[in-house]
């Protein structure tokens, strides 16, 4: 298995199938929440328009069907018999209901979660309330409820009201567990808050430090440490620190003597020596993203760097594994390469995959990200055909830059859609048809009727053999559109896969500005740690990590 690598395919057989046990360091996933919202819209495309057919994609995701049955099954011979149980109860109290069919699909995803994270690994889940009670039943059977550390709130959006029957809601909630109590765990600081610091520190040194005083009364009897200093009596229950201790303190000039001799010493706390509050379980600080930050790329749920940031660097070390299996617009992998840790980043949309790809290649300058699942050469192109004609669909659409449309049944003849701008900076469209076995001129005729009915630009034809001549011909009757400014493009353009993969074919259209096939352009960054390729062996049973 090697590093620094994305998996187009179902996380679960990824998991299942390409990563070792007790491989991963950290692994995070923001999963689809269950609820009411469609969250598998995925972006905008490059003129600012939603793609409809991704919109209606998956509003059936969570419905009760045969997988949940199998899944059910499966925990049946389940050896945590805890979780068997669990599955059951809830099963008789929600029936064959659409969170049940969402929490049997997360279930098996934590059993291989956990099978996968070394015994120092930790696991963090974003959700919010609309499941996360019956998820974390299900996550301490899984892991154990002993190996809960907390439940983090992240207030993801500033006041506003959802509705007039309810109270605006403005966090997600994220569970945090680990696999045995040998985790890592990196101290972090909060910023202080303002008024805090106004309220307490308002005193200033000779130099003009701001300090608080901090008092050196010990809460609990003290014996021992009840001594006289420069005639300031003792505490009834004595001072917290030793003679030798305070007389530190004033050589360093740290001690605040008051006026009336029966007053109290105290302690000057410097705040420029403060490295802000320790880390807490609410995390407030950290604003959502806005149309303004340079960051976002129109996916609607996508998290800010600094929330990743934030987890990978308190739960893993240059280096360590990071792993998302629902990778999404790929924040956690791309925080995870800044920060000099290995990657792995998994997703079942072909979308999805292409979005993270260019965006870390954009991001990081000379960095390219192999896909695994999506075919390289013809014969790959023909096994994914074969295999699955849909998803093959799917690829073949993003092989020309367009939004395949993901919803299946009928079409229209219209598999994807690639949005441009001409020379006179209108908004215009091509549709895509991709067709993996036999070809013939009437698919040509059918498209061109597609366009016209359509009133689109260009309609592009990928394909896995290579066309025949009587499709070359209709193509060239279809005649030339005019893009403005007198230049003109082929109305119906026909692309084998095999040429574009070797690079020796691609859609001809108006040159547009550098950016993915959502139309976002992600802004430049670095690594800030050491960034190698790396690859993991099994040998023994024993999980090896070589770095090249």
């Amino acid at each position: 298995m090697e590093t620094n690598r994305l998996y187009f395919g179902d996380n679960l057989t990824v998991l299942r199938e390409k990563i070792p046990d007790e491989s991963v360091d950290l692994c995070y996933i923001d999963p689809p929440f269950n609820s009411a919202r469609n969250y598998f819209v995925i972006f905008k495309d490059r003129t600012g328009d939603a793609s409809q057919a991704q919109e209606a994609a998956f509003v059936d995701t969570w419905n009760w069907n045969e997988e949940s049955e199998y899944a059910m099954r499966e925990f049946t011979r389940q050896p945590n018999q805890e979780l068997r149980v669990c599955m059951e109860a809830l099963h008789t109290m929600l029936k064959e209901s659409p969170m049940m069919a969402y929490l049997v699909s997360m279930a098996q995803r934590f059993i291989e979660i956990h099978r996968v994270l070394k015994p120092t690994g930790s696991f963090y889940i974003h959700c919010d309330p609309t499941a996360s009670h019956y998820l974390k039943i299900v996550l301490d059977t899984v892991f154990e409820p002993g190996n809960f550390i907390n439940e983090i709130v992240w207030k993801r959006s500033y006041g506003h009201g959802d509705s007039q029957k309810s109270m605006g809601r403005s966090h997600d909630t994220i569970f945090y567990y680990v696999k045995n109590k040998s985790y890592t765990l990196n101290r972090f600081y909060h910023k202080h808050d303002e008024k805090y610091i106004d309220n307490f520190f308002n005193h200033l040194d000779i130099a003009g430090r701001r300090y608080k005083l901090e008092n050196l009364t010990s809460p609990n009897p003290r014996p021992n440490l009840m001594y006289e200093y420069k005639g300031y009596p003792s505490p009834a229950k004595g001072w917290r620190v030793s003679r030798e201790r305070m007389e530190q303190f004033d050589v360093e000039q740290r001690l605040h003597f008051p006026a009336k001799a029966d007053g109290r010493i105290m302690k000057k706390v410097y705040l420029d020596e403060l490295e802000g509050q320790p880390m807490m379980d609410v995390w407030a600080d950290i604003a959502p993203l806005s149309a303004l930050h340079t960051e976002r790329l129109g996916y609607p749920t996508q998290k800010p760097l600094a929330l990743l940031r934030r987890i990978i660097e308190a739960s893993s070390n240059p280096g360590d594994l990071v792993l998302d299996c629902y990778c999404g617009c790929g924040t956690t992998v791309h925080a995870a390469h800044e920060l000099g840790r290995q990657w792995i980043g998994i997703d079942i949309t072909p979308i999805a995959v292409s979005v993270i790809k260019t965006r870390l290649e954009q991001t990081f300058d000379g960095l390219k990200v192999p896909i695994d699942g999506f075919p390289t050469d013809y014969e790959g192109a023909r096994t994914l055909f074969e295999t699955d004609p849909y998803r093959f669909q799917a690829w073949a659409c993003t092989l020309v830059g367009a939004y395949p449309r993901l919803k299946k049944g009928a079409d229209k003849g219209i598999d994807g859609d690639l949005p441009f701008f001409d020379y006179n900076e209108k908004s215009q469209t091509a549709i895509v048809q991709v067709k993996g076995g036999k070809l013939g001129a009437a698919q040509v005729r059918d498209l061109v009727g597609t366009i016209q009915r359509e009133k689109a630009a260009i309609g592009i034809f990928v394909c896995l053999e290579e066309p025949t001549k009587p499709m070359l011909t209709e193509a060239a009757a279809a005649g030339l559109w005019d893009a403005g400014y007198g230049r003109e493009y082929p109305r119906i353009q026909i692309l084998p896969v095999k040429a574009l993969l070797e690079g020796k074919a691609d859609v001809r259209m108006p040159p547009q500005e550098k950016r993915s096939l959502l139309g976002f352009k992600a802004a430049k960054g670095q690594v800030r740690g050491k960034q190698t390729a790396a690859k993991l062996t099994t040998t023994n049973g024993q999980v090896e990590l070589s770095l090249e």
